[in-house]
């Protein structure tokens, strides 16, 4: 049997940690990853790869995970796509405030690369409708 691969549309401003989250998610065959620099592009791609699920820095200069993500939920498709958030400000009320913003999880950066797979399958699957 063929388990279908999750899409997952990634969105990082750091070419470093989209780099190591490429590689770290290529170690399974259980991901379909389209990446992109920053919002904007996310939301020209957007349309074109019907995402599963949306991994999003919050950080970026043009425009924030959270704005983007709320952008993103205007697309067709897009409005109940599961999304997780990463960020290196890992407080208490930061990460409250990313889930209130629509953030099924939150992943702390640095990331361990060997559990980032296990860390986005476990929270899909949590989340799941």
């Amino acid at each position: 049997m063929t388990l279908k691969k999750l899409k997952i549309l990634h969105v990082e401003d750091d070419r470093d940690v989209r780099e190591i989250a490429k590689i770290a998610l290529q170690l399974s065959d259980k991901f379909e990853l389209m990446q992109c620099p920053d919002g904007s592009e996310a939301l020209a791609a957007a349309p074109n790869f019907q995402a599963d699920m949306l991994l999003l820095d919050f950080m970026m200069p043009e425009m924030t995970g959270d704005i983007l993500l709320a952008k993103l939920r205007t697309l067709p498709g897009y409005a109940n796509i599961p999304a997780i958030f990463m960020t290196a400000r890992a407080h208490d009320s930061e990460i409250t405030a990313l889930k209130g913003a629509g953030g099924i999880a939150v992943i702390v950066k640095p990331f361990d690369p060997l559990t980032l797979g296990e860390l986005i399958i476990s929270a899909f699957d949590t989340h799941r409708p």
